[in-house]
């Protein structure tokens, strides 16, 4: 009887063999690729974080443009302790928000950018906290009195379309210009979203159906805004609490 030969290429040897080279080409072809953008991908980080700190104080600009703007209007980048001490040592641009505030608030550092522009100085504040579904961020710009707000950016990780996702619109943002953030006192009051229609300088309209992102975003100005007092208050004679 005639034996019969076997196709070694339809064998299931073969084909788990062949499955195991096709996945490590793929990886290695991945894991080369994320590597050859990931100084591209850093980069625009980079420029986005400028763009939405000058777009605070009113200078808008595209990622590439984003760059020599900074280094024209931004006049220094601190780095603050709790105590309102300066660290140094530590680069305020580097900071990562994200994993600071895991940490407690003696162990945190909170950065601060002074701008320059059309001749008057702001304080320009990152903000990060919770929204309804995942981290609410941005900035917030103050005026020379320490008190005014000149504008704010916001953005989030995961809000609702047409609801919370709406704190980046710039209606929502310019709400924001004009409000205070101390009472005459010198007492922290920050800025509520509130229903209803606002009725103080330390409120604005909240935007309908996204009331939880909009309690998270009035905490997150509070509860960042708190750790800077002790520094304005080494650094000016304002009177001021928390």
């Amino acid at each position: 009887m005639e034996e019969k030969s076997v196709n070694k290429t339809n064998s299931n040897g073969y084909t788990f063999m062949f499955a195991i080279i096709m996945v490590l080409v793929v990886a290695s072809v991945l894991a080369f690729t994320a590597t050859s953008l990931q100084p591209r991908q850093y980069e625009n980080v980079r420029q986005e974080k400028m763009q939405s700190i000058l777009n605070t104080i009113g200078i808008e600009t595209d990622r590439p443009g984003a760059q020599a703007l900074y280094d024209q209007y931004i006049t220094e980048e601190i780095a603050i302790r709790e105590d309102g001490s300066i660290a140094e040592d530590v680069d305020a641009f580097a900071v990562d928000l994200a994993k600071e505030i895991k940490m407690e608030d003696s162990e945190q550092i909170y950065p601060l950018y002074v701008a320059n522009y059309e001749g008057e100085e702001y304080y320009i504040i990152p903000l990060r906290g919770n929204g309804l579904w995942n981290a609410i961020f941005g900035y917030i710009s103050l005026e020379d009195d320490i008190n005014s707000i000149k504008g704010a950016t916001f953005d989030h990780l995961g809000e609702t379309p047409g609801l919370g996702a709406q704190i980046t619109k710039a209606w929502f943002r310019e709400s924001f210009v004009g409000k205070k953030i101390f009472d005459e006192t010198g007492k922290l009051e920050g800025v509520s979203v509130v229903k209803g229609g606002a009725s103080t300088d330390h409120e604005v309209d909240a935007i309908s159906g996204a009331t939880i992102t909009g309690d998270g975003v009035s905490t997150m100005i509070s509860e960042r805004l708190r750790h800077y007092i002790p520094y304005f208050q080494e650094q000016t004679d304002m009177k001021l609490t928390e």
